[in-house]
């Protein structure tokens, strides 16, 4: 309800301009990302996960709804920043819970589910935020603060019904031979290289708030901005374990490489785009990098990695992706000021080519089993 009319909130309620919008979701990000990395150590080191997802879901229930209150955009910074403390604290314990959860023969299939329901929630939010705005003549302040009841809701589900899943040995480990559920396993190689390639895509990688406001300049309402998000996640929900199911049977990196390519393709049609009908079939678009590449990623994070460490490198695979995003959206909305739209699109495009390049050569052909050498 709240992501997709903040960006239009900040610069035509607040006049905050585009440099600014990059920077309180660059910083936002980023401070997530470095919590990220902490929580998933820690996870693995006390083998408890939820404790820190049902921590990190109850801040950023808690202070979420607050942007209904911000009348300056310093303190819409300062709300999003504690929003992304909780999603630090979150996000690597819930992936490593989920990769827990999950045999290898159906992970990308989990992760792809995953990535479904959570765009299927943000089909609905924004529709609901579409009929408070013109059927019920809601301000914007008063949909961010009734935002708060799926928050609670969703809560009150995580607490009472989400199950820890129990930390066992390997079953198919030698009689003989160490548990598999040590600290000191490696991450190794082949999974540093992808964290490489990841940061690369991530520098290109500009937060989705940049896409809101080139739709609105393409001529796409205020008021159909909701319907626009609800549209693109609509296409992701239905896509999204479709796409994690796939890279069971193609392997990871297929699927990542063709979704950074679409990606690219798209940043391209942004930056030539002069119709409103335009931004509509480049969400539509959009869409189907998402479904191709958000579960894969995830579960070849869980591929290259012993299961003992999966909250460290679910950690690792964040804090790229986080460090990435405050310079993405700092540089694009830099170039978007000084240079355009249209050339701030093409440097996005220009960098997940590369990256799409550099997967090709980095990535395992095939899903891999966990390595389980010791450091």
């Amino acid at each position: 309800m709240i992501y997709p009319l903040l960006p239009l909130f900040l610069s035509t309620v607040l006049g905050a301009n585009a440099s600014f919008i990059g920077a309180i979701e660059g910083a936002a990000e980023s401070t997530a990302a470095l919590l990220k990395l902490a929580s998933g150590w820690w996870s693995d080191k006390v083998k408890k996960r939820k404790p820190l997802v049902v921590l990190g879901y109850g801040l950023a229930t808690a202070v979420r709804p607050f942007v209904a209150m911000a009348h300056t955009a310093s303190a819409v910074l300062a709300i999003r920043v504690a929003d992304r403390v909780g999603k630090g604290i979150r996000t690597a314990p819930r992936d490593a819970l989920l990769a827990d959860s999950t045999d290898e023969e159906s992970r990308g299939r989990a992760f792809g589910f995953h990535a479904a329901m959570d765009n299927a929630g943000a089909v609905i939010g924004p529709l609901v935020a579409f009929a408070l705005l013109r059927y019920f003549d809601v301000s914007l302040r008063n949909v961010f603060w009734l935002a708060a009841i799926p928050g609670v809701l969703a809560f009150i589900v995580l607490v009472v019904a989400v199950k820890e899943v129990e930390h066992r040995e390997d079953a198919s480990a030698d009689p003989g031979t160490k548990p598999h559920l040590s600290m000191s396993e490696r991450l190794g190689g082949r999974f540093w290289a992808y964290i490489g390639v990841v940061f690369l895509f991530t520098l290109g990688n500009s937060t989705d708030a940049f896409l809101l406001l080139r739709a609105n300049q393409l001529g796409v309402a205020v008021a159909l901005a909701p319907i626009l998000w609800a549209f693109l996640n609509f296409i992701k929900a239905a896509l999204g374990t479709w796409g994690g199911a796939m890279s069971d049977r193609l392997g990871r990196k297929p699927l990542i490489v063709a979704g950074w390519l679409i990606y690219a393709a798209v940043y391209f049609g942004f930056a030539m785009a002069t119709e409103q009908w335009h931004a509509w079939a480049l969400f539509g678009s959009y869409a189907l990098f998402y479904a191709l590449t958000e579960g894969t990623e995830k579960a070849l994070v869980a591929d290259l990695v012993p299961k003992a460490r999966r909250g460290a490198a679910f950690g690792w695979f964040n804090l790229a992706i986080g460090l990435g995003a405050l310079p993405a959206s700092l540089i694009f909305g830099a170039i978007w000021d000084r240079m355009g739209a249209h050339s701030a699109f093409l440097f996005g495009a220009s960098l997940a080519l590369t990256a799409a390049l550099g997967m090709i050569v980095v990535a395992p052909g095939r899903t891999l089993q966990p390595r389980t050498g010791m450091q």
